[in-house]
């Protein structure tokens, strides 16, 4: 869905020390932005679509945050953000 090569822009990372950490970031940020949305990411790539620039931007967000603040995620407002981020995307249940 969203790449290591994207994320890594976004955050304005040139090495590859931190590779791997910044995958888990990316499954962890994808697995929040699912769970506002309340459907999987894979939704929206069916029938040759695209993850909308918005919901990559907020998987950034999401990935910036666990990236930046490593130890100290405020996990309440990261959800909150996210959530007002996708309300035109949201579905009101699973």
């Amino acid at each position: 869905m969203v790449t290591l090569e994207e994320t890594k822009a976004f955050l304005r990372i040139d090495s590859s020390h931190e590779d791997a950490l910044i995958t888990s970031f990316i499954a962890s940020g994808e697995d929040i932005v699912e769970s506002v949305l309340r459907y999987p990411l894979s939704d929206f790539l069916a029938d040759g679509g695209a993850l909308p620039e918005l919901v990559k931007t907020t998987v950034w967000y999401v990935v910036s945050q666990f990236y930046e603040f490593r130890e100290n995620v405020d996990i309440r407002k990261l959800t909150e953000t996210a959530s007002l981020l996708l309300t035109s995307y949201r579905r009101k249940e699973w």
